[in-house]
C-alpha cells in the first residue's frame, strides 16, 4: 500500500486530472455556443480565417505535450538508471573495505550500512520534501565520517595501494550520490505547466467553436476529447514526479534494498 501522503497526493493530482477535464467540458459548450451565435448573425463569414489560428494553437499544444512528455520519461529512465549506478558505486566500496585492516574495517562497514539506510529512508520520505531533506543532511555527514575515517585508515597503517583503491571508489560513490540527488530535484519550471493547462483550455474552446455548424452537440467527441487531454497532461506529471503518484519508481530501489541486507549480513 502507499504510505498516507503518496496516497494524498495522487489523489490531489487524479482531482486535478478530473476538474482539467470538466474544465475543458464546459469550454468546449462554451465554444459551441459562442460559434453557434456567430452562425446566427454571419453565416459565411463565421468560420473565415480561423483556420490558421486553431491550426497554431493546436499544433503549439501537440508541440508542447510531446517535448514535455518527451522530457518527463527521460528524466525517469534517468533516474532509474542513477539507482543502479549508485548500487554499484556502494557495492564496490564496500568490497574494498576488506583490504583495510580489522578495526577500521569493522567501523566503515557499521558506517556505509547507516549510509545506505539513510539515503533508502530519504527518497522513500519523498513527497515529504522536510524529511527527505533531513535525512539528505544526515546522510551527507556520514559521508564525510566515511572519507575521514578511511583518510585515517591509510595513515595509520594500511598499505598505500590500499588507499588508492578505496578512496577514488568513495569518491566515485559519495559523486553518484550527488548526480542522483540533483536529478531528483530536477524538473521543469513551473510557467511550462501553467502554459500546457492553458493551451489545452484554449484549444478545448476553439473545437467547441468548431462544432457550432453541427445541429446537436456530441457528447461523446467532447467527453472524449477533454479526457485523453486531460489524462495526458496527468501521466506526464505523474511521470516527472515518480515518487508522489500512481506511476512510480519504488522497484527500482531493489538493489539497493537487496545491497543493504547483504551488508547487514556480513557485519
Amino acid at each position: 500500500m502507499l504510505p498516507a501522503r503518496m496516497t494524498n497526493l495522487a489523489l490531489f493530482s487524479s482531482l486535478f486530472a478530473l476538474t482539467l477535464a470538466a474544465g475543458m467540458t464546459l469550454l468546449l459548450e462554451a465554444g459551441r455556443r459562442l460559434g453557434a451565435r456567430r452562425l446566427a448573425r454571419d453565416p459565411e463569414g463565421a468560420r473565415t480565417g480561423l483556420g490558421p489560428v486553431e491550426g497554431a494553437v493546436f499544433g503549439l499544444l501537440g508541440l508542447l505535450i510531446a517535448f514535455t512528455f518527451s522530457g518527463a520519461a527521460e528524466r525517469f529512465d534517468a533516474r532509474r538508471a542513477l539507482i543502479v549506478d549508485e548500487a554499484n558505486a556502494i557495492g564496490t566500496a564496500w568490497l574494498r573495505l576488506d583490504l583495510l585492516p580489522d578495526e577500521p574495517r569493522a567501523e566503515l562497514r557499521t558506517l556505509f550500512t547507516d549510509y545506505l539506510g539513510t539515503r533508502l529512508a530519504a527518497y522513500g520520505a519523498l513527497p515529504d520534501l522536510a524529511a527527505a531533506e533531513a535525512d539528505l543532511e544526515r546522510a551527507a555527514g556520514i559521508q564525510d565520517a566515511i572519507w575521514s575515517r578511511a583518510v585515517a585508515a591509510g595513515r595509520e597503517g594500511a598499505p598505500q595501494p590500499v588507499a588508492i583503491l578505496l578512496l577514488p571508489a568513495l569518491n566515485n560513490m559519495f559523486d553518484i550520490a550527488a548526480t542522483r540527488t540533483a536529478a531528483a530535484w530536477r524538473h521543469p519550471p513551473p510557467v511550462v505547466y501553467v502554459l500546457l493547462v492553458v493551451l489545452a483550455l484554449v484549444s478545448a474552446l476553439l473545437a467547441g467553436y468548431a462544432m457550432a455548424g453541427t445541429r446537436s452537440r456530441s457528447l461523446l467527441h467532447m467527453t472524449m476529447f477533454a479526457f485523453i487531454m486531460a489524462a495526458s497532461i496527468y501521466v506526464i506529471l505523474d511521470l516527472e514526479y515518480p515518487r508522489a503518484g500512481f506511476i512510480r519508481i519504488d522497484a527500482a530501489d531493489r538493489p539497493l534494498i537487496m545491497l543493504l541486507e547483504s551488508m547487514k549480513g556480513r557485519q
